[in-house]
Order: C-alpha cells, then structure tokens, then sequence
C-alpha cells in the first residue's frame, strides 16, 4: 500500500525525549561584547559570571516554570560547566534557599560565582550533571574558558561533574578557535548521548553559539516558519523546549505500552483477509 503524502509524521515514543534547550542569562562579557566586540578577547572576563540583570532573568525564567509546571517533569538537568551555565542551571531550575537545617548538600553556595544571591538547595530538583559537551565554541575568547573543576565543586557542591575527564581546562587554547565543523559534530554527539539517557524530559542549558551551531542542520523538511524559529538566535535566557528522536534503534525499554492480551494468539486482524494476507 503507498504512503499518503502529509506533512505529519509518527515516532515510537521510547524513542523521543522531550528537551528544554535554554541559553545562559546575561553574563558581564555580554553587556561589553554588545558595544565592542574585541572585548571578548579580554582576559578580565574569563569564566563570566552572571549580571545583577542576567540573575533576573533567571528569576523570571524560574517563576515560568514553576506557573506552568515544566519542572514537575524534568527528570535531568544537563549544563555547560561555565560559571554563568550553572548559575542560570541552578537558579532557574534548582531548589529553594538552603538553610541550615537543609541536609542536602547546595546547589550552590552563598554568593557563589561572586554573586548577590542566596545558597540554593538541592532538596525538591532534579538531578544536576555537568558535560563538555555543551560547553560554548572552544578557544580563544576567554570568558569560555572554565576553571578547575576542584574549584567549582567548592561553589556547586550538588552537581555531578563525574562525567568531566580532567581537573583543569584543556580543550581551552588561547590561539586556536574550535572550527564550526568541529562544534556541530560535538553537538550531535551531545544529542545521541542525550537519546540513550534513561529519561524522558531533560532540560540543557548551554549556550548561544552552540546551540545555533547544533540547530542549524536540522529542520530541513519543515516549513520555512518553522526552520526559522528552529535556527534562529537564541536570546539570553530563553528556552525553546524540542522533541529529540532517534530512530535507529528502540530507546530505553522505559515505555507506556502494553503488550496486549496473554497469553498471546495469532490475534489475525479482519482487514488481513482484504489485503490476501
């Protein structure tokens, strides 16, 4: 029997995900990098940290969540290790202040990353892991450049940096810029690490040129409305939530469907005598 031609398609839901890609809030290197560019040359913005604005926005982005109940759903939080991924990763996504009383180790400390902000809890969140491979276009620019992991376990106690091979940053180097080609390729071997995770809805917070880099080469077969919301720029604490598929072998045996009657017969459809089967 030929396929009718539409403009829907159908996907094993084992095999999607539902993903919240989300762009870091305002950090200091933005707000120079707006007015001159070179300034992202400059070693006064290595690892930048997130604005008084940019910490706003989190706080908007947050109370999103929380009214439309996204966060009831997420299962993981994956963030670029940088100072201004986590910051946004765990204001917007993590748990209330940490007290005291909190036996959970925090998300993050008091004023961590040099900020204003209270300790946040790890209590009532999903699960926070760190990955290089949504970390921002490697090399030259300075303020993309992260710190010793040893460092950052002191300010994000709660985040799960397991998955990061070395201490100190040495994928960085100062005279080399990570090629385009290079980047889209991490970002699809982000994506198919994402496709064997065990859960269903992942929030990722990264950053804007990688996440335009990964999107632009998707979207091919949509209509031109919806390839250019796909591809275009991110905004600084923007999240545009996807449906990822892989369809080259079953996902996670994690499913909602049943399997029929038992025990099983040749359960032979009426129309299979239509078709001559």
């Amino acid at each position: 029997m030929a396929a009718a031609s539409s403009n829907v398609s159908v996907h094993l839901l084992r095999n999607c995900k539902i993903v919240h890609l989300v762009r870091h809030a305002q950090g200091h290197h933005n707000v120079v990098g707006e007015n001159d560019h070179s300034a992202y040359l400059s070693y006064d913005y290595v690892d930048a940290a997130l604005t008084p604005l940019g910490w706003e926005q989190v706080d908007k982005l947050r109370k999103h969540i929380e009214k439309t109940g996204l966060i009831k759903n997420v299962e993981l939080v994956v963030t670029s290790p940088l100072m201004r991924t986590m910051q946004t990763a765990v204001g917007a996504f993590g748990g209330p202040e940490h007290t005291q009383a909190d036996a959970l180790l925090p998300l993050m400390v008091k004023n961590g990353g040099g900020s204003d902000h209270s300790a946040i809890s790890s209590s009532g969140c999903p699960p926070f892991l760190a990955l290089e491979l949504c970390r921002e276009h490697i090399g030259v620019h300075p303020c993309d450049k992260r710190q010793s992991v040893s460092t950052y376990k002191t300010i994000f106690p709660a985040i799960d940096f397991s998955n990061i091979e070395t201490d100190d940053d040495i994928l960085w180097k100062s005279d080399v810029r990570e090629p385009s080609s290079d980047l889209v390729a991490r970002g699809i071997r982000f994506l198919e690490w994402l496709s064997r995770r065990k859960e269903r809805e992942i929030v990722v917070v990264s950053h804007s040129g990688f996440l335009s880099h990964l999107l632009s080469v998707f979207g091919q077969n949509c209509s031109p409305v919806v390839q250019k919301e796909l591809k275009s720029s991110f905004h600084n604490c923007e999240m545009r939530s996807i449906v990822l598929t892989n369809q080259s072998e079953l996902g996670p045996m994690i499913s909602d469907d049943y399997a029929g009657g038992i025990p099983p017969g040749p359960d032979i459809p009426s129309d299979a005598y239509d078709d001559g089967l």
